[in-house]
């Protein structure tokens, strides 16, 4: 403030004409008397060795506290307020101000201050005239009074907090007694079985409203009072008669796989056309990669099995037609990936962890069309070529890390994983997972991602779940499974369904990707993964028995016929790079940016 302002208090001291100082002004003689202020009278006292002597100023919150007593107690006592009237003629009284000019030339801030205090007395009078106008309203509307207030029954029933609302209509207003006066009535809360990956039954939640009304559907209605589509049991928000009325619809559809047999000719590589078993089931005929010739593998419905990898011999990286090696690694882990780390022993892939014992590690990495910071850690990716795979069955055989020779139950961090990618994801990022993390021996993580020139990851990007399964992931080998159809994605765990999602907040991918595998460590603070990372003991590994691909019958577009790139589009090819050493074309902007080349140094 101005010292012109600063010296307010001592001038309206001055002139005691206001009855508020008149009240309020003894409380504080250090005050007003402080030579600071310039004070020339002092006001409060006759004693004129107040001014030589000013009384100490009592602290701040001392004021407050008295000014706050004594108005309690003026408030009290008080008469009316002066109106507009008196207020007048009391200014027309103060402007023969007495005493030395210098000290009682107030009138003009006297009145400002009166104006503003008569202001305000009118905004309170003008909002008790409109609330009065109000009632009058409500009165005239009758049942529909609540409108100006909010209601349930205006803004329907919600399971989030809705911010522009007056009132809320979700299960947690309650709690912060902000409900709308109709929501017990209009969003009473009620039990539904909700079908869980254990295949057991807990309570949802749901509001009113009803499948028989609504109707059941193949999508989110985010304009129901509650939910009748698949999906609802995940999200909790399925409405009561959702399992008596369309649950078993829904499930019956599971069997689109098999009705999709029935679509045109599918387009399966030539030498699968026409493939069998032999007479005693021992070699399958036709299929590409690297498939076991004494084993009968199992047939499912809609699908037809176009990929083997059985691991039982070494694989070329290098110059293996469908697979190889990643030099990549995230930027969210502590982990490079590098060719050495991808081990073939005893019929099995070991994906193995450990800090880098002088591998050399270019800073630009083709798999990420971009550098990378130093990383201490090194570990492996075995990932497909090219982005061949669309719908189709994917399975793997995997069993994770025991961060501790000979522990299976000591918990650290890990991602060890199986999925379908997008590459590169900052151009189209498409992505269904499985991750198996270190958190605990029971802890699996599906995932499915969908974005568009996007960089850096988002939980807006990602619909998400965390399973807890039976048995040990460290113990033995454990078989993860999905389905990608065209209108949904379906995880299996030993055979087990544990979920399912249609299209929803997130559309179902619907671009070709590679098929990747890896194990990886988050970075030091480990915020995925498993907290316990201090507990890990390197090196440890991941080991993957076999993994195979079957090919959606209904999909006459993807993988190529015997995984030539014959079918890949410009885009499916778009910086989709590997390694320095796998020969594919590399050319392209990033952000703006031509990408960096490594070399290759075999």
């Amino acid at each position: 403030q101005s010292k012109t302002y600063s010296r307010l208090p001592t001038r309206l001291a001055a002139c005691q004409r206001i009855h508020f100082l008149q009240r309020f002004g003894p409380l504080f003689p250090g005050f007003w008397c402080d030579p600071a202020l310039h004070c020339e009278k002092c006001p409060c006292s006759s004693t004129p060795s107040q001014k030589e002597k000013p009384l100490a100023r009592p602290s701040i919150m001392l004021r407050i506290v008295a000014l706050l007593s004594a108005a309690a107690a003026a408030a009290a006592s008080a008469p009316d307020e002066l109106t507009e009237v008196a207020a007048v003629e009391a200014f027309e009284q103060d402007e023969p101000c007495e005493g030395d000019s210098e000290t009682c030339d107030l009138s003009l801030r006297q009145l400002r201050g009166e104006k503003l205090r008569l202001q305000r007395h009118k905004e309170a009078t003008k909002s008790e005239e409109v609330s009065k106008q109000a009632d009058v309203l409500n009165d005239i509307a009758g049942a529909d009074s609540s409108y100006w207030h909010g209601s349930c029954h205006a803004y329907g029933c919600h399971h989030t907090y809705h911010p522009h609302f007056r009132c809320q209509c979700n299960p947690g207003c309650e709690k912060h007694r902000n409900c709308c006066s109709d929501y017990a009535e209009k969003c009473t809360v009620k039990s539904v079985s909700d079908h869980t990956a254990g295949g057991g039954s807990t309570v949802a939640y749901t509001v009113t409203g009803t499948c028989k009304d609504y109707g059941c559907h193949h999508e989110f209605k985010r304009y129901l009072a509650c939910q009748c589509n698949h999906e609802c049991v995940w999200h909790k928000n399925c409405c009561h008669d959702y399992d008596s009325l369309c649950h078993a619809n829904h499930t019956s559809e599971t069997q689109l796989p098999g009705k999709a047999a029935e679509a045109p000719a599918p387009a399966v590589p030539a030498a699968s056309k026409g493939s069998e078993k032999s007479g005693s089931g021992s070699s399958v005929i036709g299929v590409l990669g690297h498939p076991s010739p004494t084993k009968q593998y199992p047939e499912h419905d809609g699908f037809t099995l176009f990929l083997v990898e059985e691991f039982d011999e070494p694989i070329d990286l290098d110059n293996d037609p469908f697979w190889t090696w990643s030099d990549g690694g995230l930027a969210e882990g502590q982990t490079r990936f590098v060719k050495e780390q991808v081990k073939f022993e005893d019929g099995k892939m070991k994906l193995e962890v450990k800090p880098n014992p002088g591998i050399p590690v270019q800073m630009c990495s083709r798999a990420m069309s971009g550098e990378l910071f130093e990383m201490p850690l090194v570990s492996g990716e075995l990932r497909s070529r090219h982005n061949w795979f669309r719908y189709g069955r994917y399975e793997v055989s995997l069993k994770t890390p025991s961060i501790k020779p000979s522990d299976v139950h000591a918990n650290g961090n890990y991602i060890a994983t199986m999925f379908a990618y997008r590459d590169a994801n900052f151009h189209h990022w498409r992505e269904i997972d499985f991750e198996i993390t270190g958190d605990t021996a029971h802890s699996v993580t599906t995932n499915m991602l969908y974005a568009d020139y996007r960089l850096n990851w988002s939980p807006k990007i990602q619909h998400s779940l965390h399973l807890s399964i039976n048995g040990n992931t460290r113990e033995e080998f454990h078989t993860y499974a999905f389905e990608w159809l065209p209108d949904r994605v379906t995880w299996f765990i030993d055979g087990r369904k544990v979920r399912e999602i249609k299209k929803g907040r997130l559309p179902i991918p619907n671009m070709s990707g590679k098929v990747m595998m890896n194990l990886w460590i988050f970075g030091p603070k480990a915020y995925f993964g498993g907290r316990q990372i201090h507990n890990n003991e390197y090196p440890f590994h991941s080991e993957y028995d076999w993994f195979r691909f079957y090919k959606w019958n209904g999909d006459s577009e993807y993988p190529c016929a015997g995984l030539s790139t014959d079918c890949l589009s410009h885009e499916d090819t778009f910086l989709s790079g590997n390694n320095p050493c796998d020969g594919q074309d590399q050319k392209g902007y990033k952000e703006g940016k031509e990408v960096c080349q490594p070399t290759c140094n075999k």
